[in-house]
């Protein structure tokens, strides 16, 4: 690993006809950090990570993983990075620990070290008790989890993660997000697609969004979320009847606000908890009764909704035939 980023994306093309899939796509990914690259369907997030991964050579443009060219040093770069596509590549016919093994000989790892490393790889992602039954038995976490396990085999320094929990249940997508929190910890640069928020929200250093092949946004959760917008203090009433007089008494200290009737919900911008401490001290006076208050901050489909106009949930997942022969 060279002592520079531990991935770069150069201005990064890939064109199909007349069709863009990538268009002028550039970042930079700190060693030890995680980069979530984030958009819909379609965004061109796989072909970026195709590029990235010598899988598919770039119309124009380049990009370094582990400091070495993706188009001068393919093979430097691919024995310096793991990849966990959208779908898991194990072989279904054999066991968990078949499958680590298996791709232990093909990397040419000493017998007894790559028995020793099979246990630690199954333990690490919660498959010990199932390590010899076939993989056809698992379930779609526990194969997204030896998926995983299978491209650490060789120790890269750089693990690129495409959709990696797409399909899973919260609670399979939960212990996923766990162990990947585990390999950072450990000195591990992962670069993951979502179009899940919540996912870049939890996992990502520094988010790059991608719309229609482009680079619309990029920057940390936190200075994404700044930018859609302020908190805001939201206060729920007890009494339908008592939103007026709650509404008087919140304009005397947020002259914007917006006033639910059905959820008896009133809404008014804040800096941060300061205001919200000071607001539930005026409504602690009023007579008001109160079933809630709480400071909602700007999430990342807020951002999707400032940057684009829609929110993230509203775009057409639809692939078009280029994207999708990018994804071959």
């Amino acid at each position: 690993m060279s002592n520079g980023p531990a991935v770069e994306a150069i201005d990064l093309v890939k064109q199909f006809g007349t069709n863009r899939a990538v268009d002028g796509v550039s970042f930079v990914v700190p060693e030890g950090t995680v980069l979530g690259l984030l958009g819909p369907n379609g965004a061109g997030k796989t072909t970026t990570v195709r590029m990235l991964t010598t899988l598919s050579v770039p119309t124009s443009g380049t990009g370094r993983v582990a400091g070495y060219d993706v188009l001068k040093e393919p093979a430097a770069v691919r024995r310096s990075m793991g990849l966990t596509g959208q779908s898991a590549t194990i072989d279904e016919l054999l066991t968990g620990r078949e499958n680590i093994r298996l791709i232990g000989r093909l990397y040419g790892l000493p017998t007894k070290y790559l028995h020793k490393l099979s246990d630690e790889l199954l333990e690490r992602f919660l498959l010990t008790d199932a390590a010899d039954r076939i993989a056809k038995t698992y379930s779609g976490g526990m194969r997204r989890r030896l998926d995983l396990a299978v491209s650490l085999v060789a120790s890269p320094p750089v693990l690129f993660l495409d959709e990696p929990t797409t399909g899973l249940d919260p609670r399979s997508r939960a212990d996923l997000w766990e162990v990947l929190r585990g390999l950072v910890k450990d000195g591990t640069t992962l670069l993951l697609t979502t179009q899940y928020l919540e996912e870049a929200d939890h996992l990502a250093d520094e988010i790059v969004v991608i719309d229609k092949g482009k680079v619309i946004a990029a920057g940390t959760p936190t200075q994404l979320k700044d930018e859609a917008g302020r908190a805001s203090v939201v206060v729920t009433v007890s009494a339908v009847t008592d939103l007026p007089r709650a509404a008087e008494l919140l304009r005397q200290h947020a002259p914007e606000v917006h006033v639910e009737e059905v959820s008896r919900r009133l809404t008014a911008p804040a800096s941060g908890l300061a205001d919200m401490t000071r607001i539930a001290g005026v409504f602690a006076g009023s007579g008001i009764d109160i079933d809630d208050l709480g400071l909602k901050r700007p999430s990342l489909d807020d951002v999707f909704l400032h940057l684009t106009g829609h929110r993230a949930e509203q775009e057409d997942t639809t692939e078009t035939p280029t994207e999708q022969e990018a994804v071959r």
